[in-house]
Parts: C-alpha cells; sequence; structure tokens
C-alpha cells in the first residue's frame, strides 16, 4: 500500500498550472487582465508560432515595485484582496494569486518593470518555477512581460496543443473579447510580426465592433441602455438580419469581464424568438454593470463563469431592454441586386489599360477646371469632337474612370442640340427636347456612339426608422398596391422602396397574434365537432393529457374518456375548427412532452397559437385586392408585423436604387 506523501512545490505549482494556464491563449488572457488592473491606457500582445514559443505583453500600467517582484510570483500572492470578505466585492479582473505562478511554472518567463516613482526599473527571470536572475535595468513605466517556450518542460502537455495556426486563432478571439470589454484601453495585437489589431481606446465600442465584426454588422446595430439602481445595461445588439447559426456572436461582460451565463443566453434568445428564425442566433454586444455584492465570480480558476444572488431580476432586465430595443422598429430586410463589392469599376472592360503619367493626371484636371469655369460664365459645355480618338484615364478611389478630353479654353465651336442630333441616332417617336432634362447627362462611348452615364455617385433614398415605416397609420394612405406576384407576394409601392409581402407568413402571423390576445384574455369560443376525434394515447401522453386538461378546457377543447387508452374530443377552439385533426392534437401533446416542463398555461397557449398559423392563406392561393388590403390593415395592429411566429420575414424591401442600379440607369 502506497504512503501518503506532500507533494514538493514545484509539482503543485505545475498541477495548479493545468486549471489555469491551458493553452497561449490561457497565458495572454491573464496578462492582459493584470494589465487592465494596473489601470494600463495602452497594451500591446505580441505572439509568435501561435504563442508555442513566444509571448510578450507590454503596458504602460503602474508596474511593480522591486522588492514586491519576487513575491508576485509565489502561490495565492495578489494585491486585489487582502481578506475573504474581500471576494464578495472584488471589482478587479484577477483576485487569485495564481496566473504568474501559474505560468512561470510551464515557460521561461522574463519580467521588466517600472513604477512611476521608481528611477530604474527590475528585470527578473524564472525558469520552470525556478528563480535565475534579479537586476536593476533602465526601461520605462509600466511592465512587460515575456513567457518563451511553453510548456517545455510538461512535453505531456505540450503535445495537446494544436497547431499554431489554431492556436493563435484563440489567442486573437481572446484579445478582440478583452478589448470590446474594455473600449477605453488602447489594444494593439501582433502575429509573427504583423499587425492584426489595434484599437484606439476612444471609449467608442461601435468603432472598436466594426474593427472586429466589420461593416455589415456595425451598420446593423440597434443600441440598448437600461439603468436600474444595482444593474444597468448597455451596448448594442444586432438586427435578426444579421442572425448566425452559433452563439459565437452573443457576447455580453459584467463588469468589464467577458462572462457565458445560461441566464443571459437564454433572456436574449428568449426576446428574439419573435423576430428570428429557429436555430439562428442573434449578436449582442452588452455590458453590464452590477454590484459586486450581487456576484460570485470565484466559481471556476479561468473566471469564465459566474452565480447571481438574483438571476430573475437578471433575466427580466435583459429580457425586456433586448425586446424594447427591438419594438417598434423598421426590421425589414433590404435586398441588394448587385454587391457593393463588385461596383468598382465602372468601365471594367477597359481597367487592363494603364493610368497615365502624373504630368497627364495634372493636364487632364487642369482642362477639366478650365470647361468648368467655361461653362459657368456660360460658354459651352459639350466638346469640340465628340469621340475622341485616344481616350484617357483617371484612377479615382480604387477604380478606374474613363474621362474624354475636354475642349481648350475659348473654342469657338459651339454644339447645340440640333448638331447633338445629328450625331446620336434617336428611337423612332422620341423628341429631343432643347429644355433642360432632369435625367442623367450622357457622355458617349468611343468607336460605338452608344450613350454612357456620366460617373454620378447617388445615394439611396433612405427610410427614416421613426417618421417613414411602412407599417405605420399615418404611412397606409401613401401605400400604392401594384398587384400579386405569383400569386404568393404583394407587390407594395412607399417612400422609394419597392415592399414585397409574403402573404403566408404575414397571415401566420396575424392570426398568431389574434390567439394569443384571446387566449390571454379569455375571449374564446368552442366549436362541436360531430363526429367527436377519438385520440389512442399511451401511457406518458395520457398523463401529459390529464396534467394539462385543465388549460386545455379553458381554452375551448372539450375532451372527455371514451374508454381504455382512449379520448374523445367533443369541442374544439372555433378558430382551429378548420383544421382540428386527430394528427394536430397528437402533436401538440407530443409538443408538451419534448418541452419538459410542468403546469405553464403559457407555453399550452403559445402551442395553440403557433397550430393556428395552419389555418392561415399558403402560397399560391390567389387573393383580391380588398383582401390583401385587409391584411395589411391588420399587419398595422401588430407590434411586430416583421417576422412569422417561426421567424420567418413577412415583408422584404428593395430600393429604387437597387433597381436602378440594375436597369444601368446609375453607375
Amino acid at each position: 500500500m502506497p504512503n501518503i506523501t506532500v507533494l514538493d512545490q514545484n509539482t503543485i505549482n505545475k498541477i495548479a498550472a493545468g486549471e489555469v494556464v491551458e493553452r497561449p491563449a490561457s497565458v495572454v488572457k491573464e496578462l492582459l487582465e493584470n494589465a487592465i488592473d494596473a489601470k494600463a491606457t495602452a497594451v500591446t500582445v505580441e505572439i509568435k508560432d501561435g504563442g508555442t514559443t513566444f509571448i510578450r505583453v507590454t503596458d504602460n500600467g503602474w508596474g511593480i515595485p522591486k522588492e514586491e517582484v519576487p513575491l508576485a510570483f509565489l502561490r495565492h500572492s495578489t494585491s486585489k484582496i487582502k481578506t475573504v470578505e474581500d471576494l464578495f466585492t472584488v471589482a478587479s479582473l484577477g483576485f487569485r494569486g495564481e496566473a504568474l505562478a501559474s505560468i512561470a511554472a510551464v515557460s521561461q518567463v522574463e519580467l521588466i518593470t517600472k513604477t512611476s516613482t521608481g528611477l530604474t526599473g527590475t528585470r527578473y527571470q524564472i525558469d520552470g518555477g525556478e528563480e535565475r536572475s534579479l537586476e536593476e535595468i533602465g526601461a520605462p513605466e509600466g511592465t512587460t512581460f515575456i513567457a518563451r517556450n511553453l510548456f517545455y518542460n510538461t512535453p505531456a502537455r505540450k503535445k495537446f496543443l494544436k497547431t499554431p495556426a489554431t492556436e493563435g486563432a484563440h489567442v486573437a478571439d481572446l484579445v478582440e473579447k478583452l478589448a470590446l470589454s474594455h473600449p477605453e484601453v488602447s489594444i494593439r495585437f501582433i502575429q509573427n510580426n504583423q499587425n492584426k489589431l489595434h484599437t484606439s481606446g476612444n471609449h467608442n465600442l461601435k468603432d472598436i465592433v466594426y474593427t472586429v465584426f466589420g461593416r455589415e454588422i456595425a451598420s446593423n446595430l440597434l443600441s440598448v441602455s437600461v439603468k436600474k439602481k444595482e444593474v444597468s445595461i448597455e451596448g448594442h445588439i444586432g438586427k435578426p438580419v444579421i442572425a448566425r447559426g452559433n452563439r459565437n456572436y452573443e457576447n455580453y461582460f459584467i463588469n468589464g469581464r467577458y462572462i457565458k451565463s445560461s441566464v443571459i443566453s437564454r433572456a436574449i434568445e428568449e426576446a428574439y424568438k419573435p423576430f428570428m428564425m429557429q436555430h439562428k442566433y442573434p449578436f449582442t454586444m452588452l455590458h453590464f454593470s452590477i454590484e459586486p455584492e450581487l456576484l460570485d465570480v470565484n466559481v471556476h480558476p479561468t473566471k469564465m463563469e459566474l452565480r447571481f444572488r438574483d438571476g430573475e431580476l437578471i433575466y427580466q432586465m435583459v429580457y425586456q431592454a433586448v425586446s424594447e430595443a427591438l419594438a417598434h422598429k423598421e426590421l425589414i430586410p433590404e435586398v441588394e441586386l448587385i454587391k457593393r463589392e463588385e461596383e468598382k469599376p465602372v468601365f471594367a472592360a477597359r481597367k487592363h489599360e494603364p493610368a497615365p503619367e502624373p504630368f497627364e493626371k495634372r493636364r487632364i484636371m487642369a482642362m477639366q477646371q478650365a470647361a468648368t469655369v467655361e461653362k459657368q460664365e456660360g460658354g459651352s459645355i459639350f466638346p469640340k469632337r465628340l469621340v475622341p480618338s485616344q481616350p484617357s484615364f483617371v484612377r479615382e478611389g480604387d477604380g478606374l474612370l474613363e474621362n474624354w478630353l475636354k475642349p481648350k479654353p475659348g473654342s469657338p465651336e459651339k454644339v447645340g442640340v440640333q448638331k447633338l442630333s445629328e450625331s446620336v441616332p434617336v428611337m423612332p417617336g422620341v423628341e429631343l427636347s432643347s429644355e433642360p432634362s432632369s435625367e442623367p447627362a450622357v457622355n458617349l462611348a468611343p468607336d460605338r456612339g452608344e450613350p454612357y452615364p456620366t460617373v454620378k455617385e447617388e445615394k439611396p433614398e433612405q427610410l427614416d426608422l421613426f417618421d417613414g415605416k411602412l407599417l405605420e397609420p399615418k404611412a397606409r394612405s401613401m401605400h400604392k398596391l401594384i398587384g400579386q406576384l405569383f400569386d404568393t407576394y404583394w407587390l407594395v409601392e412607399f417612400n422609394g422602396h419597392l415592399y414585397i409581402i409574403d402573404q403566408h407568413a404575414a397571415h401566420e402571423k396575424v392570426l398568431y397574434e389574434k390567439t394569443m390576445a384571446t387566449l390571454k384574455t379569455r375571449e374564446y369560443s368552442s366549436q362541436l365537432v360531430s363526429p367527436p376525434i377519438i385520440l389512442t394515447l399511451n401511457r406518458n401522453e395520457e398523463v401529459l393529457l390529464t396534467q394539462h386538461l385543465k388549460y386545455f378546457t379553458d381554452i375551448g377543447f372539450e375532451i372527455e374518456p371514451f374508454g381504455g387508452r382512449e379520448y374523445a374530443v367533443r369541442g374544439v377552439p372555433a378558430n382551429l375548427f378548420s383544421i382540428a385533426k386527430k394528427e394536430l392534437l397528437i402533436e401538440m401533446i407530443d409538443g408538451l412532452s419534448e418541452e419538459g416542463f410542468s403546469h405553464n398555461p403559457d407555453v399550452i397557449y403559445e402551442k395553440v397559437a403557433s397550430m393556428s398559423c395552419k389555418a392561415a392563406v399558403k402560397g399560391g392561393h390567389k387573393l383580391s385586392a380588398a383582401e390583401a388590403n385587409e391584411l395589411i390593415d391588420q399587419l398595422l395592429s401588430l407590434e411586430n408585423p416583421y417576422a412569422c411566429p417561426h421567424g420567418r420575414p413577412t415583408i422584404i424591401s428593395m430600393s429604387k436604387y437597387e433597381l436602378e442600379k440594375k436597369f444601368k440607369r446609375i453607375v
């Protein structure tokens, strides 16, 4: 029988390091959090080979006094707390005092630090938990922490690391999370000598969202701001149009700490449920400020989990904040016929031709300015020769714009409308007018005589999300109902946009909301079924039906035992009469068993309401204009008319700008 012995300190540190240091990203996390706790305003993170061979974190924070440097690498040594009572009011990111000891136990560490009051800095080296040197050195104010050859003395741990690219991706993701959690800190991330991220530290969260996630997400954000006595929520949530297939874009921070919480996640997803399809998850970027005594952060060494003293309060606040941010917003997705990225060169066929020399650019610009002056003075705006033999090119932005030479100033010849009409063939029945036209001016393409629209950037008409809503009573009189497409979609023109309404999804939403309203107010009626519907249930289904029979009865079902395992359904809610079939009732009972809930009438009502959607008008069914107008009128009365109960959009829009781009009226 083996004897019980006390492990040596080195072994203890390596075992403890397994909880704190799992991979290079764990090292970066601990060091970045230490830098932020030291009130640094600028931090630089540099890694090589995914962080396995080299990690350097430099900050301009407080620094560490020379006499405290060796102490910092002992287990459970920290400046964040003093007594056990401090655990209940901890406001710093770190507090356990295990990070530096764990990192030093499995890597070769070099620390350079200097305080604001010190004349010189301190350089400290420790390898595998064993001190190597402690000396004075010239250094700027702040701390530089270098970790080399991670897990060099624990090869069993090292072989479980992924490829450098994968480990580097984990580090990059972590740096982004910390940058988003602290927009007041400028963070630079360098990977293999390449700058990957740099935030300005200007306190603007939306700027960092744009830097990390791109323009699409940054342009589809809704602001959230809720403040109560002990809890406040600030940040942004994404419109349903930028939904993703996983929860990776659900980001929320509590007191500057990136965490995962089933309570917050469930509240967010419940609030988005009426707006989003199943198995889709929203984008959120929420900052919580919660009194420390309402939290327990001492749950796990990684500090990614915590417990709330009042989880119900947090749930309700998050749910209401997200719901209010989504309510009363124009959430109609807009369709783009042409991707913006593809609109770079106007004359793509000629982009292989070389750009002009600098002196040629200056000459062309001078000629264009002279032509502008002549136009302002009443001179001719038409060139002497309509079709020049050699086109010139001017690079503007990232595309090549084709321009034709203008006449020299003072050219006596003026070409009027009559002369232009001689050079351009006119379609039969079309007369050229000498009156000013609102249509875009045209230039003639060389060698073909075809008109090209002038390069003039036109902005699409933008809807005012508060004054120009499609589904708003005061806007109803301005709707122009065009007609029905494919016996499924209704076309409406309004405010420079074409709106396409899916009649089935829209009717589903109307029926769902109407059914939920009648169930909540108990304003329903029952319809007798003859002959009755006979259900044959197994033991589990019998138990479920017996447990929830009262709720079924309350909403209009009349169900009674029919002998053995059979039940007779003699009455159903009036709005379900047309679809009340045996299969529907079995589906409802099966749905109750899948939910795994106890007595909860709201869930049953929601099941009944979702079943009522089966009575909605189907696609391919021709409606009259009066019926379509009535459907739009009913949509006006809903709080969220933009998505059906299953999350599919009821309406999409297409701007006049996009249509004109497709027809080449605008280039």
